[in-house]
């Protein structure tokens, strides 16, 4: 999420979510913080989508109640995907909202904004030049350049060209793959390797990929029709953007689809079936599928079965333990480590020098991608002829100045910004405080004492009873929960008269943890639970 502000008015350029990474225990989704949103909600004027993939559409819902109001400029399929996500989360779709193609023009006060079409793994992918009283801001969006895409997805050259000669003030470019040399893949070659695959393959032959990924889903169309198999999609999203693509003319789709339910009704060698789950989510048709615990696909001897995606950071151990299990049940997985089977939609390190080269900026920024790959970045810019003081790398929460004499960080100014965990219904209600007691919990379990005690004279009428989970086996532990109780029981029949109110449960959970400490070397979470009569 970018906002771009200025004297009178403000727009946000996408609004994305991200994974969980390990460390955050139990939490479904991140979104960005939007304290800074609300404080300029009067200025804000628009929602600017330059693509529908969830890290960049995803947050919206999330936001959608405090900020639905707020007009959203997209491209026709874009909008489609985030009108979709919007009605799955909230049941209601965009309030107002405008289309928009390569080569138009919005005015938003003091900013005019071109949109011009880039290539991405994705359609109706754009970048924006942002004309503004100080300069030309050039947002170069997620994209590659490849050549061999059709001509309506190549990344607009000619137009970069053009923005150049008016002279570029900065440059926001992706640096997702700065550290990766060479070109990008093209689908091209994706598609003749999955062609070969396929067409050698004697049984089945199941392709996980992202379901927004409609170029490479019409070349399996193709493949499937060359090579004799009739094809099921499975999974919501795939559904969902498959029937939009369809509607919009990205995708012919053929007759004689085959129903999920149905395909046991047809022979191995004859099927070819598209899934989502190529990252192990754990409800995703392909995760079911590895602990056979899917409906209507049970994994079979001779199966074939491709990733045709990256791994996404974060997801790497969830995806080896999904391929070690439908291998385990007899199928053989192919992924991009093995097979040219995916290809990125970010441009890697000639196709981002070609880009400073043809635009020229005076100044460059880094966007998306980890530190390491911004500071590749930044060599890039160099290697270019970019001065190295012109290359600015920044962290989220930064204020970038734009001004006719260049431009600055502000270091004395900056705007709360950072992670907002979504745990089930609760957004931002999951902070770090919670994390550590989770991963407290996760690493040395947890111990609740129960005890009755009459409240005038101290007499422990029942207890302590104690109730361990994650530190042991019940059994194991007996003679141990057997001490603690000793323990306790002579410690609380000491201390009684000596505490007040809630400082005998603290005197009962600093005695359990102590004693668990030196007893077996853990520190589970100690819950004291003093009923007093």
């Amino acid at each position: 999420m970018v906002l771009v502000e200025g004297q009178g008015a403000a727009f946000v350029v996408d609004a994305g979510l991200m994974f969980p990474e390990d460390h955050m225990l139990g939490v479904d989704l991140v979104i960005p913080d939007v304290t800074y949103l609300r404080k300029v909600k009067d200025k804000l004027k628009a929602f600017i989508f330059t693509h529908g993939h969830e890290d960049h559409i995803g947050a919206y819902p999330f936001i959608w109640e405090e900020f639905g109001e707020v007009p959203v400029f997209g491209t026709a399929f874009t909008l489609g995907v985030l009108e979709q996500r919007l009605k799955d989360q909230r049941g209601e779709g965009l309030k107002e909202f405008f289309v928009v193609r390569p080569g138009d023009r919005v005015q938003i006060d003091e900013f005019q904004i071109e949109f011009f079409r880039v290539c991405h793994s994705i359609p109706d992918c754009v970048g924006l030049k942002i004309d503004t009283p100080q300069g030309i801001i050039l947002h170069m969006a997620d994209f590659k350049l490849e050549f061999s895409a059709p001509p309506y997805e190549r990344t607009d050259l000619k137009r970069l060209e053009e923005y150049a000669k008016e002279g570029v003030s900065l440059l926001l470019l992706d640096a997702t793959n700065a550290d990766k040399g060479g070109s990008s893949l093209s689908e091209e070659e994706v598609t003749t390797c999955l062609r070969d695959l396929i067409s050698s393959a004697k049984g089945r032959v199941i392709v996980a990929l992202f379901s927004s990924n409609i170029r490479r889903i019409g070349h399996l169309l193709s493949i499937a029709e060359d090579t004799n198999r009739r094809v099921a999609f499975v999974g919501k999203s795939l559904i969902d953007n498959v029937n939009l693509a369809k509607e919009m003319g990205y995708l012919e789709l053929p007759k004689g689809l085959v129903k999920i339910e149905e395909v046991d009704k047809f022979p191995p060698e004859g099927l070819l079936i598209v899934t989502t789950g190529s990252q192990a989510e754990p409800m995703s048709a392909l995760s079911l599928m590895a602990i056979g615990a899917h409906k209507y696909l049970k994994v079979k001897e001779g199966d074939l079965i491709i990733l045709s995606s990256r791994f996404i950071t974060g997801k790497e151990r969830s995806i080896t333990h999904m391929i070690n299990n439908l291998s385990r049940q007899g199928a053989e997985v192919i992924y991009p480590e093995i097979a040219p089977v995916h290809a990125s939609g970010h441009a890697q390190q000639e196709e981002l020098e070609l880009i400073m080269r043809l635009t020229r900026p005076q100044y460059l920024i880094p966007v998306h991608g980890e530190w390491r790959q911004l500071t590749y970045c930044k060599k890039l810019a160099q290697k270019v002829g970019i001065p190295e003081e012109r290359v600015v790398v920044v962290e989220d929460g930064e204020v970038v100045c734009l001004e006719k004499g260049g431009l600055r960080v502000c270091k004395d100014i900056r705007v709360e910004a950072g992670k907002v965990f979504v745990d089930g219904k609760g957004i931002g209600d999951v902070h770090d405080v919670v994390l550590r007691d989770r991963r407290h919990l996760s690493e040395d379990g947890i111990a609740v004492s129960v005890m009755v005690l009459k409240e005038e004279t101290g007499e422990i009428v029942s207890g302590p009873d104690i109730i361990t989970k994650g530190v042991f086996l019940e059994e194991k532990g007996a003679e141990i929960l057997k001490r603690a109780k000793e323990m306790l029981l002579e410690r609380c029949q000491k201390a009684f008269f000596g505490f007040e109110g809630v400082e005998l449960e603290e005197e009962v959970r600093r005695a359990l943890r102590n004693f668990f400490r030196k007893q077996i070397g853990r520190s589970p979470v100690v819950i004291p639970v003093v009923i007093r009569m």
